[in-house]
C-alpha cells in the first residue's frame, strides 16, 4: 500500500509540473522580445489572470503610415513573384533590365529639344560603342547601357539627368529609377529622330505651297533646308540636294518599306517637323567613306561630277541593280540611251598610197554601237590665252544648244588614246525622264588641274533636244523639252574651291541657293550669270509647241 501511493503521488507531482512547463512556454511565447512591440501587442488572458506582469503599462497598438503600408505591400508582391532572394541585392542587372511603363514621371519638363541633334554617329560618348546606346534628353549627349554602373546610369546619378531615349528600340526611360515612360508629348522627339511618311504625305510633298515651322521658331519648306559642312563636303552636299529634288527618286527614299540597310539623310531632308533648318550629313559620308575605300571623304575636297558618279551606280548596285533597263529606281530615272560612231584616224604623215590602202581595211570603217549613259558631259570651248585691252580676264560664253550639238549625229570629235586617235560623233536613241548634264570644267595635265570659267546661257525651261535624236528614234517621243531643277555651281580654284545649289521648290515655284546651312531664295535670272558645274532637267510632259506645227498631234 505504501508503494502505490508513493507511485500515485509521484505521478500527480509530474503532472503539476508539466503543467507549469506548458503555462511558462505559452507566457514565453506570448511575449515579444523587444519592451516596443510588447507594449503594441494585446495582453493575454489564461484563467482570467492577465499575464501582464506589475509596473508594466498596456498601450494600444500604433497604426503603420502610408509609407510603411506601402513598402509592405511591395515586399509582399516580390515576395510572392520571388524576386527578393537573400543572396542577389536589391538593385541588381537582372531588375534593371525589366520594363514597366510608367505614364506619370515627374521629369518630363527638364527635357531641352533645343539640344537634341539625332544626325550624328549612334554612339556612346565615353566607351565609343554602337551597342544599346541612350540619347539623354537633358544635355543630348550619347551614352551606353541603363542598368547599373553603365554609362547613362551614372551620368543620371552624376548630373541629375533622368530622361533617355533608346536609339534603337526609340523607347523613353527614366533613370536611375529604370521604368519605360509612355507619354503622348515625347511623339515629336521620336519623328525627329526616325521620320514617317504614308503615301498621301508622299504624293502631296510637290503641292505644299506653305512653310513648316522649325522647334526654334523658323520657317522653312521641307526639302529646302541646309546641310552641315563638317569640314570639306561641300561637293557632296549639292550632291544630295540636287539629288534629292528628282521626285521619283525622293518618293523612293521617303517610303522607308522600298529599301533596307541604307541612309536616310534623303528623309531627313524632307521632315515637315524638324527641331531646326538644317541636317548633318554624317552618318551618310561615313558610309561614303567606306564604300569608297577612302575615296571620297569629308575632310579633303573633292569633285562633285566624279561623287556623283560614284553615288549613283553605289545605289544602284545596293539596289540589287542589274544591266537591265529599269532594273532599279536609278535606271528608271536617269538612264537613257546613245548610238556612238567612230572611226580611226589615218596619220597625217602617212602616204596618199598608204591612206588608200588603211581606208580599205576594216579597223579604218566607221562603226556603230548603241550603249546606255547616266549622264551627258559636255564640253566647254578652250577659254582665250590672252587678256583684253584693260588688262582684264576675258570670260567667254556660250549658249547650251551650241554645246548640245556634240549629240546632233553629224559633229564630229577627236578623241586620243595611248596609240590611236578615233573620230566619234554621237546620236540620242532613248531621253531618260531626268537628265543629268555635267560641264567638263577641270583638265588635268602633268602639274595641276586647269579650270575653264566659260560662262555657259541657258534658259531655265524648255530646253528642246528633238534635233539630238537619231530619225529612227524620233518617232517613239512624244515629249523632247526640258526643264532645270537644280544647277550646281563651282566657284574658286580646284583645290581650295566652293560648291553651292541651286534648286526650285515646286510646291511655290521658288528658287533657292543652298551653301552650306545658308539658305536664301533667288531670282531665276541670277541662275545663268554662275559656271555651272552639274545641272538636273526634268522631261516636260507638256505639249510641244514644234512638234504640233510639224503635224505630230
Amino acid at each position: 500500500m505504501t508503494e502505490v501511493s508513493d507511485d500515485r503521488r509521484r505521478s500527480d507531482e509530474s503532472k503539476k509540473s508539466s503543467r507549469k512547463d506548458r503555462k511558462r512556454r505559452d507566457r514565453s511565447r506570448s511575449r515579444s522580445p523587444s519592451k516596443k512591440s510588447r507594449r503594441n501587442e494585446e495582453p493575454v488572458v489564461e484563467n482570467g489572470e492577465s499575464t501582464i506582469e506589475e509596473g508594466e503599462i498596456e498601450e494600444k497598438p500604433r497604426e503603420l503610415t502610408a509609407r510603411e503600408l506601402e513598402r509592405q505591400r511591395l515586399l509582399e508582391e516580390e515576395l510572392k513573384a520571388d524576386q527578393l532572394e537573400d543572396d542577389e541585392p536589391v538593385w541588381s542587372m537582372r531588375k534593371a533590365q525589366e520594363e514597366k511603363k510608367s505614364r506619370t514621371c515627374p521629369y518630363l519638363d527638364t527635357i531641352d529639344r533645343s539640344v537634341l541633334d539625332f544626325d550624328f554617329e549612334k554612339l556612346c560618348s565615353v566607351s565609343l560603342s554602337h551597342l544599346n546606346v541612350y540619347a539623354c534628353m537633358i544635355c543630348g549627349k550619347y551614352y551606353q547601357g541603363r542598368g547599373t554602373n553603365t554609362h547613362a546610369y551614372m551620368h543620371a546619378l552624376d548630373t541629375d539627368h533622368h530622361v533617355f531615349l533608346n536609339l534603337s528600340t526609340l523607347k523613353f526611360y527614366c533613370l536611375p529609377d529604370n521604368y519605360e515612360i509612355a507619354d503622348p508629348s515625347l511623339e515629336d522627339i521620336k519623328y525627329v529622330l526616325k521620320p514617317t511618311y504614308t503615301k498621301d504625305m508622299i504624293s502631296s510633298v510637290d503641292k505644299q505651297t506653305r512653310m513648316a515651322r522649325a522647334y526654334d521658331d523658323s520657317t522653312y519648306f521641307p526639302g529646302v533646308v541646309g546641310l552641315n559642312n563638317i569640314k570639306a563636303n561641300d561637293y557632296c552636299n549639292v550632291i544630295l540636294h540636287a539629288l534629292s529634288s528628282v521626285g521619283p527618286l525622293r518618293d523612293y527614299f521617303l517610303a522607308e518599306e522600298n529599301y533596307a540597310n541604307l541612309k536616310k539623310t534623303t528623309r531627313k531632308l524632307w521632315n515637315p517637323r524638324a527641331f531646326r533648318t538644317h541636317v548633318s550629313p554624317h552618318e551618310m559620308l561615313q558610309a561614303v567613306v567606306v564604300c569608297s575605300k577612302k575615296r571620297f571623304q569629308f575632310i579633303k575636297q573633292g569633285d562633285a561630277a566624279e561623287f556623283l558618279t560614284f553615288l549613283i551606280n553605289t545605289l544602284h548596285t545596293a539596289l540589287n541593280g542589274t544591266q537591265k533597263n529599269n532594273s532599279s529606281i536609278i535606271y528608271k530615272t536617269f538612264r537613257g540611251k546613245m548610238r556612238q560612231y567612230s572611226r580611226k584616224v589615218i596619220p597625217s604623215e602617212d602616204s596618199e598610197e598608204e591612206r588608200r590602202h588603211k581606208l580599205s581595211l576594216p579597223e579604218y570603217q566607221e562603226t556603230s554601237s548603241e550603249t546606255p549613259f547616266l549622264y551627258l558631259t559636255l564640253d566647254l570651248p578652250p577659254p582665250p590665252l590672252y587678256r583684253d585691252v584693260q588688262l582684264q580676264n576675258i570670260i567667254p560664253q556660250v549658249p547650251l544648244n551650241v554645246l548640245l550639238e556634240k549629240f546632233n549625229g553629224q559633229v564630229e570629235k577627236e578623241y586620243k588614246t595611248y596609240k590611236d586617235n578615233i573620230m566619234k560623233r554621237f546620236e540620242l536613241l532613248k531621253l531618260p525622264d531626268f537628265l543629268i548634264i555635267t560641264y567638263k570644267r577641270f583638265q588635268k595635265n602633268q602639274w595641276f588641274v586647269e579650270k575653264n570659267p566659260t560662262i555657259v546661257n541657258f534658259p531655265i525651261c524648255n530646253i528642246d533636244l528633238f534635233d539630238c535624236l537619231a530619225e529612227d528614234a524620233k518617232s517613239s517621243h512624244k515629249f523632247t523639252t526640258y526643264d532645270l531643277i537644280a544647277n550646281i555651281v563651282h566657284e574658286g580654284k580646284y583645290e581650295d574651291g566652293s560648291y553651292r545649289v541651286q534648286i526650285v521648290h515646286e510646291g511655290s515655284g521658288k528658287w533657292f541657293e543652298l551653301e552650306d546651312l545658308h539658305v536664301k531664295d533667288i531670282l531665276p535670272q541670277m541662275i545663268v550669270l554662275a559656271e555651272s558645274y552639274v545641272q538636273v532637267w526634268r522631261l516636260n510632259k507638256g505639249k510641244n509647241e514644234r512638234r504640233k506645227n510639224i503635224g505630230w498631234y
